[in-house]
């Protein structure tokens, strides 16, 4: 591991568990179902946030979002649709996994929602 990644992973204060959907045939009835499926868990990361503020000279207020950012190993997948579960900081917070990962040598980032549903 290189002294960079080694220094990156210092900052990560938080864990968290993927979970994938998959289609699962029942051996005894044959029918295939779709359950949620642990495919990594207690791997460390950091949730970054960002306050995103968009103003106009109109009389309307302020929109005031919030972006999220989790950072992970690179060789970790996290595939589209992935339910992400974060501990951090004493809270834990489902994410859903929202575009594509930014993946460079040492870490990744991938933007994330809040966990509504399944899509």
């Amino acid at each position: 591991m290189s002294a960079r990644r080694r220094a990156i992973e210092s900052l990560y204060k938080g864990i968290c568990t993927i979970f994938e959907l998959q289609k699962v045939k029942d051996p005894i009835t044959h029918q295939t179902s779709t359950i949620e499926v642990k495919v990594f868990e207690n791997q460390k990361c950091k949730l970054s946030y960002e306050r995103i503020t968009s103003a106009n000279q109109t009389t309307a207020p302020a929109t005031i979002a919030q972006s999220t950012k989790l950072f992970i190993a690179p060789e970790i997948v996290v595939k589209s649709g992935s339910k992400i579960v974060v501990t951090q900081q004493g809270r834990t917070t489902a994410f859903s996994r929202s575009g594509e990962p930014a993946i460079f040598t040492d870490h990744q980032e991938v933007k994330l929602e809040l966990f509504k549903e399944y899509a």
